[in-house]
């Protein structure tokens, strides 16, 4: 209560996605609550694409088939635009992590029981130098939210990255795939908290996939029996 009284001075309740003013903070109004497109079966049974007719159960896209990712399966909660575009853009540039429980209550929702199912969750980290520059890491925000929600361990410090990246906005497919390669290591003495687990791995948006392929192709290294990568959002156009 104290922390909800705080925030809502800090940030008076307001639209996140317009700015009008709401009854509650963390939350949207009608007109844009109405433009989120979350995503709902019929989809993808491994990388989480909708599709616009049901064809069937586990039905798998084009993309799957043609290159079967290193995780087991992709879930996301929206398509990366209009209204949750702008929330994880609040999250990831203006420091909005009072928005990171909202996001990650619809991350759970669209988890497709794999949190209920897993050991552990896990998220994508940020080399220490980009860390410090932006003070907190996102994906470690919705982790931390989506571990208190479902009562399951949050390994923050787990999984490393050693490699400081360039920033992947604007590369192609290719040179996010050699920007990422080798950029994770599991940390020193932490090899126990992986071997054989069922593990959620977290990112905010889902892009080509670069980043957490090479995450996830690191957890079954050492050892992950069971890898489900989960965003708020994907980036695509629309369902296929």
């Amino acid at each position: 209560m104290v922390w909800r009284a705080l925030a809502d001075f800090v940030y008076p309740p307001s639209c996140v996605g317009c700015g009008r003013k709401t009854k509650s903070g963390g939350a949207f109004c009608v007109e844009c609550w109405a433009e989120v497109n979350f995503i709902e079966r019929p989809y993808c049974e491994v990388l989480g694409i909708p599709f616009a007719h049901d064809h069937g159960p586990g039905i798998l896209s084009a993309e799957a088939i043609a290159e079967p990712p290193p995780f087991q399966r992709l879930r996301a909660a929206t398509i990366h635009d209009g209204p949750a575009r702008k929330l994880v853009h609040q999250l990831k540039y203006l420091d909005r992590t009072d928005l990171a429980l909202l996001m990650a209550s619809w991350m759970l929702r669209a988890s497709d029981g794999t949190v209920a199912a897993c050991d552990c969750i896990v998220p994508v980290p940020l080399h220490r130098r980009r860390f410090l520059a932006r003070r907190f890491n996102q994906s470690a925000e919705l982790a931390r939210h989506v571990a208190a929600l479902s009562g399951k361990p949050f390994l923050s410090s787990t999984l490393l990255r050693i490699k400081p990246t360039s920033r992947q906005v604007g590369l192609s497919a290719r040179a996010r795939q050699q920007n990422v390669r080798g950029a994770f290591a599991i940390a020193p003495g932490r090899e126990a908290d992986i071997v054989g687990k069922r593990i959620v791995l977290i990112d905010d948006v889902y892009t080509t996939g670069a980043t957490v392929a090479a995450a996830a192709r690191r957890l079954k290294k050492a050892g992950a029996s069971d890898v489900t990568v989960l965003t708020f959002a994907m980036a695509i156009s629309g369902p296929i």
